[in-house]
């Protein structure tokens, strides 16, 4: 083996690397959300877990990317611990497909038939079609799947130079004396568990592997713990993926481990135990790709069948290593590992933010009731909830930000940018909250009083906020396009019943019937209960818009009020519920 091998082994090698993950990062984005769906969807029946992990990872070429995605889905509370054991299971079976691929190459035979199945006879037809789709489709499904066979055929010609490459190692006493060190069982595993977790794939290990028995010098003995350790290295991406990460997620990462680990030990004690008394007659057996495949099935598939039953028990392990309390975070939906599937971090943001409007009317609700009875714990309550409405506001806003840094399609890009929106309304109407209870808080202590007449005029404009607090939050949390409608007529009357207090509160004023000082306390009051369904408006205005694919909200909201009949119809019924 000269200079030249040795450019041409790490050449192919980068071929080899870059084509895997060419191939698995577009298989996942032409995937689609729905196939991360599918892990979201799963029981805690063992054998569907199990299969849903086989599919999903079958599909987009990587256990590693699957085990992240399941990490992701414990943390955000969409999947239990219990069910991502199984998932996991499923997951280290699935990623034995690339093997076989790799392997289609050493299919013998002369027939026409044989040939064609060989990838080194129809990549190269692969990268037409790929580099047509590429470079002349609009599509971005049709990109993807040019991608995936540009990086397929880039894979199968990194193989190609890697294995011939590594030829003339055959000839080599020092490559022969090195895999002799190899076939030590616990040099071997500790071989192959040191590289796969520097390359961070089982896959792209094992296929280097594949690469290496074109010299005709790896053995089973050789290969089997080798493959062994590949199953422990290529728990390195969980591992990592769980930093930072909530209580159940850290515990995901470590089912993933113990599986691997367990079943590493327990396939290798079982195996050189038998062995020592019977000696195994394929044990120094040259094994080609094929044979490579085979042993990384097996090895994974024996390890499912045993601890497929035995899924509590690795639960129970990863309980009793992260023992730390779950806090209660209502932001956990909002997991950083979910940003890689749009619709799946768009949904969870949707549900963060349902809590927001239920915390902020619940706010503005608490603070109108202590304009009529105040109570100190109430306001403090109120106090709290504005503090929690602006973290909701910081961390959805900060989620959503680096969502929209990725690659988005235009229905969930507008997503995004109703849901930017509508979390700066519901953080306001919380700021609303604290001025009203405030005045409430003044009204107390200045042992101030409003007229008779105030008090009823000021009731039938509290009614009318709760009321459009009620539609506008009804209209968001549950899409709900008739709530939404009738939000805006609403608002109009809300502006006239502020203006027309206000008139009435300056001929009251006129007959000596109330002070300047309850006039300032009644416009802070008016105009933050105004202001606040001003917000709702907004807030309706998003959910109409999205549906009716309006880019400008008042532009749409403009032409409601003068166009719409339904419109005018419930301003009508609005004015006279709410008649002063």
């Amino acid at each position: 083996m000269d200079l030249f091998d040795v450019l041409n082994l790490i050449g192919g090698l980068c071929l080899f690397l870059l084509g895997m993950n060419l191939m698995g990062d577009h298989l996942e984005k032409f995937a689609g959300s729905g196939l991360r769906a599918l892990l979201t969807k799963i029981t805690n029946n063992p054998v569907k877990g199990f299969l849903v992990g086989l599919v999903v990872t079958s599909i987009i070429q990587s256990s590693s990317a699957t085990t992240v995605m399941v990490v992701g889905f414990v943390g955000a509370g969409m999947m239990t611990l219990r069910q991502s054991v199984n998932v996991i299971l499923g997951a280290n079976v699935g990623t034995t497909i690339t093997a076989w691929l790799v392997a289609m190459d050493d299919i013998g035979g002369a027939g026409v038939f044989i040939k064609l199945l060989k990838p080194s006879s129809f990549c190269p037809i692969l990268a037409l079609i790929g580099i047509v789709f590429v470079m002349m489709s609009k599509s971005r499904r049709k990109k993807d799947l040019g991608m995936i066979f540009l990086g397929f055929t880039v894979l199968m010609f990194g193989m190609d130079a890697m294995s011939g490459s590594v030829e003339g190692l055959r000839e080599m006493p020092e490559f022969q004396s090195v895999l002799t060190a190899f076939s030590n069982p616990i040099m071997g595993i500790l071989i192959g568990t040191v590289f796969t977790a520097i390359i961070q794939s089982s896959s792209a290990s094992v296929g280097i592997l594949q690469a290496l028995s074109a010299t005709g010098a790896i053995t089973f003995s050789v290969a089997f713990p080798i493959i062994l350790g590949q199953h422990i290295g290529t728990c390195i991406t969980a591992m990592l993926s769980t930093l930072g990460a909530s209580r159940d997620a850290k515990r995901t990462g470590w089912v993933h481990l113990y599986f691997n680990i367990l079943n590493t030990v327990l396939i290798a004690i079982a195996f050189y135990a038998v062995h020592a008394f019977a000696s195994f007659g394929f044990y120094d057996m040259v094994l080609d790709k094929i044979g490579i495949a085979v042993v990384h099935t097996v090895t994974n598939l024996v390890g499912t069948l045993i601890f497929l039953p035995m899924g509590r028990l690795l639960e129970k392990m990863a309980v009793m290593t992260v023992r730390e309390k779950q806090e209660e975070d209502e932001f956990r939906l909002l997991d950083d590992h979910l940003l890689s599937s749009p619709a799946i971090a768009l949904a969870q943001c949707e549900e963060t933010v349902r809590g927001m409007a239920t915390l902020s009317v619940a706010t503005m609700n608490d603070a109108i009731g202590l304009l009529d009875h105040y109570n100190g714990d109430v306001a403090k309550r109120i106090e709290e909830s504005e503090g929690k409405a602006d973290r909701y506001e910081d961390r959805t806003g900060s989620y959503l930000i680096k969502l929209a840094a990725g690659e988005l399609s235009e229905d969930e890009s507008a997503e995004a940018a109703k849901l930017q929106r509508v979390i700066g309304d519901f953080e306001r109407i919380s700021d609303h909250a604290v001025n009203v209870m405030e005045s409430a808080q003044e009204l107390k202590e200045k042992n101030l009083k409003f007229s008779e007449n105030a008090i009823r005029e000021l009731a039938v404009m509290k009614a009318a906020v709760i009321e459009i607090m009620a539609l506008s939050e009804k209209a968001f949390c549950e899409n709900d396009l008739e709530s939404a409608v009738r939000v805006e007529p609403l608002e109009q009357v809300i502006d006239d019943i502020r203006e027309r207090i206000r008139l009435n509160h300056t001929l009251r004023l006129q007959k000596s019937e109330c002070t300047i000082e309850h006039g300032f306390v009644l416009s802070d009051i008016l105009t933050n209960l105004e202001r606040v369904s001003d917000h709702c408006s907004n807030i309706a205005g998003c959910v109409l818009e999205t549906k009716k694919d309006e880019l400008d909200m008042h532009r749409y909201l403009a032409s409601v009020r003068t166009e719409s009949q339904e419109y005018r119809a419930l301003l009508a019924q609005y004015r006279e519920k709410y008649s002063l």
